[in-house]
């Protein structure tokens, strides 16, 4: 059987109600192509990492993290009505560069993979 901890359900909660959030009720044009990729928090749930990703990349990473900083206390504030918790932990935002690396490793496998034909 497998066990999670609880800050491991409680970051799946988050990214589900911060994404319905983002798709639903922000109004932002800076935060129309986020995806929340992961949650991190803390085990004493005072903290918690948000990995984001935009549609246009790299290009557009600076304006998703100044939309997150202006609607930061607005999240919070939907976040800790909708999750019922004792404490709402604060939010930090972290372009995820996961995506992007991927896409990279995989035109270098294509072109090595080309070469050898």
């Amino acid at each position: 059987m497998i066990r999670f901890k609880r800050a491991q359900r409680v970051g799946g909660e988050v990214q589900k109600e911060l994404s319905d959030l983002l798709l639903k009720e922000i109004r932002d044009p800076r935060l129309h192509a986020v995806t929340i990729m992961h949650v991190n928090i803390t085990d004493d749930l005072r903290s918690a990492r948000v990995f984001f990703s935009t549609s246009e990349g790299q290009e557009q990473k600076g304006e998703a993290l100044a939309g997150f900083k202006s609607a930061s206390g607005y999240l919070r504030r939907e976040l800790s009505q909708r999750l019922e918790l004792r404490y709402m932990p604060a939010l930090e935002f972290f372009y995820d560069e996961g995506f992007e690396r991927a896409t990279r490793l995989n035109k270098v496998l294509k072109s090595v993979i080309e070469l050898d034909e």
